[in-house]
């Protein structure tokens, strides 16, 4: 049956394997005509004369429609009659006469059911019927099995595949040959499992691409091992090739150096800034010699010198490059004296940190090292290479003039080196220059050096010493009003707790003495302040949990906020413990709050955030004035109309205010910016106009020990009871004040007590000299003239007296404490204090 078929379709056309052509069509309907013609004249001649007539006009119509029908097919191309035929000839002429093989194999039996002269000559057969298929063909070589399987699979699944085979001995002389052998359904075949395979010899194609390859491997070997070293880097600074040679000189495998290091990883930082901030015209190519260090793997350096051909994009910056590396190591040799000079003052210009540069006498750049380049050539903002561009163009346009004057003079010698501090154009940075001349006879149009020093931190850290130091002198000035004010807000109370201890609420004194009491504790809260900004009021610090002392401020913040601004608190997880007054704690945030408030009168949002600022994020904060260390960061910014820059270095200045007159005292920041610093924390405030102030408050992190664990469990648990404030024993009070010593003894004395009154420290040692006298407790004034409490207290300890002993005060204990002996045991009673505090503190302290 297969021999039967290949003999039926070898006499058949490559058109006929398509499907039955439009000739074949044409024919048809011609017999059918003829058949139609003889059927008519049999009718004529049988029919008889009556139906003849009827019968003729029934076939001539017949025949006419078929004839119109034939006529509109020709026209659309569906029938021809006789031209197809030889076009069908000319594609099985072209098929046969083709340099590429073609054969068309069934999928059903696996016959070939037609194969070009190209394909019989390959597998050296005379007749269609011997033709093998492709698989057979080149399976008799046993090689490329994987790819003519992928093929035949290929070809099974209807699907179009091409694979390149190597055969080590070919068809013709036997010499290596390869052929590139493609399989494809047969589009538009009457047999939908007809397969066309196509087998084209590609050796000499193969042969000039391996003679390339061998031609690239040979330029390629050149390439990694010229006595010179080679690389290329592209826009990002990436190394995409480098060459045996470098690798070797730097000691670093060539895998390593070609998998992605970057130019800053082989190159000293001199030299990647000079190759990293070249710029150029757009398009433009250039070649540049930078003379640098190689950083080898060990760390020690390599001198070279860089022929850097880089070409430049639409914008002017440095797109890929090649670089061609020399060394220099020899040259450091003290036979080459002038080579060695070069390369030391290569490395010693390069790798200095100040800027230098030279200019001409129009001040223009001539030559720059790295250091110029990262301090002003990063200002470039046209992209401009640095050099051969103007000095004044790096500078601010108000230090413009002062510059040229001095490079002017120094040009006509009328100037030494003498520094000028200047601003930097674009970034705001600050400079000190310093220009010297040199001599005529300068190479390249030299006419002077530029030395520039980076002043900007020294800058901002001469700007905040100042406002330290006013702000000291003015927490001074401050501490000591509120002193002298505590005094006599001192005899004040003290008085009017006198008053009200021999009144009842029905006498009708008794409203007035509390108004007077009232008003005067109002000016105690305004010398708390004072004393906050100046550091000196009395905290009590505890170790805290900002995040519950927060919550518990929540419910009073929201009521001080009212329904127009929204309050929105976040908390960090695991938040640090801090070790912080929880009072003046709760007063800070709440007067950022107020100011928050006063600020958003339309209405808009609080934010409250806390976190843990690790020691090593403490730079990002942006001000060198602040220590590495772990801090608790309490962030408090709102939506307001913002604080102007000129006001910025002035708010935490007391009495200092923005708000209309009666609206606020000036001492809400003041007591924040002291409460911040008296804790070892710091503050931090950034405002735009109309977009909103941020302050940030950072407080030192607290590692809690055991101790304040059981101490903190041990209050927790005390409850308060009623005590008897009436005792016995003689107290020795020491106060410059006649007021507030009046009122002491006065009101120890109704409680039971012997007092010993003195009005400075030399007249208490005199009472305490004298033998008949046994004191059982001092009460003493810390500051007063001839000698002040820490001083007595020493005094009395030189002389074996043992009592205790209560230091009054206005300043907190902190303030004196530095003055005492160490480890001495004291009680402590800020002023000013109520007539109950100074009879529970005594009653405590007595025993």
């Amino acid at each position: 049956m297969g021999e039967a078929k290949r003999g039926i379709m070898k006499e058949q056309s490559l058109t006929e394997l398509s499907g039955s052509s439009p000739v074949g069509a044409g024919l048809k309907i011609l017999s059918f005509c003829a058949l139609g013609i003889m059927g008519a004249g049999a009718v004529w001649v049988f029919a008889a004369q009556s139906h003849a007539s009827e019968a003729l006009v029934f076939i001539v119509a017949f025949l006419a429609a078929i004839g119109a029908a034939a006529l509109f097919a020709t026209a659309f191309g569906v029938l021809s009659w006789g031209k197809r035929a030889s076009h069908d000839t000319m594609t099985a002429r072209i098929a046969d006469t083709a340099g590429e093989g073609f054969v068309v194999v069934s999928l059903a039996d696996g016959d070939v059911v037609y194969a070009n002269a190209t394909y019989l000559a390959l597998a050296k057969v005379a007749s269609l019927r011997e033709a093998p298929s492709v698989p057979v063909l080149f399976g008799r070589a046993g090689e490329g099995a994987e790819a003519l399987f992928r093929l035949a699979r290929a070809a099974e699944k209807g699907e179009a595949a091409e694979e390149d085979v190597r055969l080590s001995r070919g068809f013709e002389d036997g010499a290596p040959a390869w052929f590139r052998i493609a399989t494809a359904p047969l589009s538009g075949a009457r047999d939908s499992t007809l397969v066309l395979w196509s087998v084209r010899d590609i050796t000499r194609e193969r042969g000039k691409q391996e003679s390339v390859f061998q031609e690239l491997q040979f330029a390629i070997d050149y390439l990694d091992h010229a006595p010179a070293g080679f690389l290329s880097i592209n826009r990002d600074g990436e190394i995409v090739y480098g060459n045996v040679t470098l690798a070797q000189w730097i000691d670093r495998d060539l895998a390593d150096l070609n998998a992605g290091m970057r130019l800053k990883d082989i190159v000293t930082q001199d030299g990647e800034t000079l190759l990293s901030t070249l710029r150029g015209a757009p398009g433009d190519t250039k070649i540049e010699t930078v003379d640098c260090d190689l950083r080898m793997a060990k760390g020690s350096l390599r001198p070279v010198r860089l022929l850097h051909q880089v070409s430049f994009d639409e914008q002017g910056y440095p797109g890929a490059s090649r670089t061609l590396v020399l060394d220099r190591s020899d040259s450091l040799s003290p036979d080459n004296g002038q080579q060695a000079a070069e390369v030391r003052f290569a490395r010693f210009f390069n790798n200095s940190p100040f800027a230098i540069a030279t200019i001409t006498q129009d001040a223009r750049l001539v030559r720059t090292n790295a250091s110029f380049l990262r301090l002003l050539g990063r200002n470039d903002a046209d992209n401009r290479d640095p050099a051969h561009t103007a000095l004044l163009d790096f500078v601010a346009q108000s230090d413009r003039v002062a510059l040229s004057d001095r490079i002017a003079a120094v040009m006509a010698g009328r100037s030494g080196l003498q520094p000028l501090d200047i601003q930097l154009a674009s970034d705001g940075r600050s400079a000190r220059i310093y220009v010297t001349g040199l001599p005529s006879t300068a190479s390249e149009g030299e006419a002077a050096i530029v030395y520039v020093l980076d002043i900007t931190e020294q800058r901002a850290l001469e700007v905040q010493f100042a406002q330290a130091q006013k702000m000291q002198a003015v927490g001074e000035l401050a501490g000591g009003v509120a002193h002298d004010f505590n005094n006599v807000l001192q005899g004040i109370l003290g008085y009017a707790d006198l008053l009200l201890a021999n009144h009842r609420p029905t006498d009708p004194s008794f409203q007035d003495i509390m108004q007077i009491k009232q008003n005067a504790n109002r000016a105690a809260s305004l010398v708390r302040h004072l004393l906050a900004f100046s550091r000196r009021q009395t905290l009590r610090p505890v170790v805290v949990q900002l995040t519950d002392a927060l919550s518990d401020l929540s419910t009073l913040l929201k009521r001080l906020l009212g329904q127009q601004i929204e309050l929105d608190v976040r908390h960090e997880r695991d938040l640090w413990s801090v070790k912080a007054d929880t009072t003046q704690f709760e007063q800070v945030i709440v007067n950022l709050a107020v100011n928050a408030r006063d600020a958003m009168p339309k209405g808009g949002r609080l934010s409250i955030r806390t976190a843990n600022l690790p020691s090593s994020a403490t730079a990002s904060l942006g001000d060198a004035t602040i220590p590495s260390a772990d801090y608790v960061m309490v962030e408090i910014s709102d939506t307001g109309s913002g604080i102007p820059a000129e006001h910025l270095d002035k708010i935490f200045e007391p009495f200092f205010t923005t708000k209309d007159v009666g609206k606020g005292t000036g001492l809400g920041l003041s007591m924040v910016y002291g409460f911040v610093k008296q804790s070892g924390g710091f503050i931090l405030c950034d405002s735009e106009l109309g977009k909103g102030t941020r302050f940030r408050i950072l407080l030192p992190r607290h590692i809690v020990t055991e101790a304040e664990l059981e101490a903190a469990t041990q209050t927790a648990v005390e409850k308060p009871t009623a005590v008897d404030l009436s005792g016995q024993g003689t107290i020795l009070l020491v106060e410059d004040e006649d007021a507030v010593r009046a009122f002491g003894s006065r009101a120890l004395t109704q409680r039971g007590y012997r007092v010993l009154e003195a009005a400075s420290g030399v007249e208490a040692l005199e009472i305490i000299e004298d033998q008949a006298v046994s004191v059982d407790l001092i009460v003493s004034d810390v500051v007063m003239p001839e000698m002040d409490g820490p001083t007595l207290l020493r005094e009395i300890r030189a002389r074996g007296i043992k009592a205790r002993v209560i230091f009054v005060s206005g300043y907190a204990e902190d303030a004196f404490r530095r003055n005492l002996p160490e480890g001495e045991e004291f009680g402590f009673l800020p002023k000013p204090f109520s007539l109950k505090d100074l009879i529970a503190t005594v009653k405590s302290a007595i025993g």
